[in-house]
């Protein structure tokens, strides 16, 4: 089997993960904030922050918050920012996922609140000119998807940050596709938020990921709950929240941090320089095959992820010809972001996906591509007999 669906999760994860999630169910439950236990280590949490931070560039580690994923981070932050005026628009991107489009839409608090959508290219770039269409004066959040799940476009966050700053828009900034496998500079681009998964490039498992908050900016937690300190406190009154309630999920946490040790030691440079080499191999084969359209701009998209049809085949048949005919994973629909599909004119059946990670081979790309020979030469073949 070879599995191309890395945009989903990652697979296989680094031994390491593995042994360190086994090691902590075996070992006796233990942490330093959480019932007075004594370790002479450093805590697994506090060092996974300092990892998480070192990677992402956030200097504030103190204000990274583990959560089950990316999906309850957004609801987290787009839960409990302020927005001002009750009527005050949400800006976000064509290309971003159902994590922020559903949250924003169905949020009780947010239905007061209109959803403005930044329109984007065919690629998923979205531009400054498309950004000052979107907004307005009342504005006040602006949500950023850095890598696209479904082309792999990588956004100008420079050009995002000025735009942000200029018209006094807080950012908040989608690192789930890009946090592993593409530099990642939360501190640079001025970000007041960031939400991150651990699950897909930063090699952790599922039920795990965060996000991050600067300090100054007003959150209210979507949960409250127990956390081990002040225990007798029961309201919150100037803001002091926490946003780690109830038994956290250190098994999680501890792989999550062998996945950061892994790309560490393994360098991100080494990453993105291998995963470059497989992704210009997958474009540049699949360019020669008239029956394939692919979907984006190397020079844009530049992130691990590939969308692409074949001509006259759906996405899901085709997908289903790749994994039942050739043992090959990948993943076919609309990937939980509808709207760049409108953009790129596959919203009736969406794309093939086509997504590697650190432990995709050349073999697997060949092997994927002589597959994709085969298919689009039966579909030429089927042609030229209904001639």
């Amino acid at each position: 089997m070879i599995y191309l669906n890395n945009g989903a999760t990652s697979w296989p994860k680094p031994p390491a993960v593995l042994k360190a999630v086994q090691a902590c169910l075996s070992g006796m439950p233990a942490s330093q904030f959480r019932g007075g236990s004594a370790i002479m280590k450093k805590d697994v949490e506090v060092l996974c922050r300092e990892k998480l931070g070192g990677l992402l560039g956030i200097s504030e580690t103190e204000r990274i918050f583990f959560t089950s994923g990316a999906t309850e981070s957004m609801n987290t932050v787009l839960g409990g920012l302020d927005y001002g005026k009750s009527d005050s628009p949400i800006l976000v991107t064509q290309t971003e996922h159902n994590s922020v489009l559903r949250p924003a839409r169905n949020i009780g608090q947010l239905k007061t609140h209109p959803v403005h959508v930044v329109k984007c290219t065919i690629n998923g770039t979205v531009s400054e000119k498309a950004l000052e269409e979107a907004v307005c004066p009342d504005a006040r959040v602006l949500i950023v998807n850095h890598c696209s799940n479904v082309t792999g476009c990588i956004q100008d966050m420079e050009m995002i940050r000025d735009f942000s700053r200029k018209h006094g828009l807080l950012l908040v900034v989608d690192v789930s596709q890009s946090a592993g496998c593409i530099p990642v500079e939360i501190d640079k681009w001025k970000a007041d938020a960031a939400v991150f998964t651990g699950h897909k490039s930063l090699l952790g498992i599922q039920g795990t990921g965060g996000f991050y908050i600067r300090s100054g900016i007003k959150l209210k937690p979507l949960k409250y709950g127990g956390t081990g300190r002040n225990s007798a406190q029961l309201t919150y009154e100037n803001g002091d929240y926490e946003y780690e309630v109830g038994t956290q999920n250190m098994p999680g946490i501890t792989g999550l941090l062998a996945g950061l040790e892994f790309i560490e030691k393994t360098g991100l440079s080494t990453i993105i320089e291998k995963e470059k080499y497989l992704m210009d191999m997958l474009y540049e084969g699949l360019k020669e095959l008239p029956q394939v359209q692919v979907y984006g701009d190397r020079n844009t998209c530049r992130g691990p992820v590939l969308s692409m049809n074949f001509q006259g085949l759906k996405a899901s048949d085709a997908a289903y010809i790749l994994e039942s005919g050739y043992g090959i994973t990948v993943r076919a629909g609309l990937h939980c972001s509808p709207l760049i599909h409108e953009a790129m004119g596959t919203e009736n059946g969406g794309t093939v996906r086509v997504s590697i990670s650190w432990f995709t081979e050349e073999e697997d790309i060949k092997a994927f591509l002589k597959a994709a020979r085969e298919i689009a030469g039966s579909i030429a073949g089927s042609k030229k007999q209904k001639i």
